[in-house]
């Protein structure tokens, strides 16, 4: 699995003009399902981005997690992050995981990382979804697992 992370503020997504999920301090979460990924793989992404120290300590370091801060997680699905860009202009996503897979783990992904003690909010898996952040820090991180 592939994940982008972001440290914020507050986050939101919206569908059709209503906000589905919303965030305080903590992380945006855009995930995608690879293809050959399963349930180990998400398991496994869920508990590196829960115990990832990229929250300041009192010292000024980034040296807490979001389970140490108390923050909250927006989980956002984003098969784009499978882009392949090679070859040509027009990017390929060819290697993500098909559609109904990619919904379940998806949601499986959610799921461990509540099971992680992180409150957890979801966007609209294949919905038109707009995002809203702000980025603090700017703290960006990449997961391929």
């Amino acid at each position: 699995m592939r994940a982008l992370i972001q440290r914020v503020s507050e986050a939101s997504v919206t569908v059709d003009g209503e906000v589905v999920g919303e965030i305080g301090p903590g992380l945006l979460v855009l995930v995608c399902a690879m293809q050959g990924d399963g349930t180990a793989q998400a398991e496994k992404l869920a508990a590196k981005i829960a115990k990832c120290r990229i929250f300041q300590d009192d010292a000024g370091k980034m040296n807490r997690s979001v389970l140490d801060v108390g923050g909250a997680v927006l989980v956002v699905s984003q098969f784009t992050l499978a882009a392949d860009t090679q070859s040509g202009n027009r990017p390929g996503f060819s290697t993500a995981a098909a559609p109904a897979e990619g919904e379940r783990l998806y949601e499986d992904f959610a799921d461990r990382m509540a099971a992680q003690g992180v409150p957890v909010q979801r966007g609209r898996f294949g919905a038109d979804m707009k995002v809203r952040l702000l980025n603090d820090g700017p703290v960006t991180i990449w997961f391929d697992i």
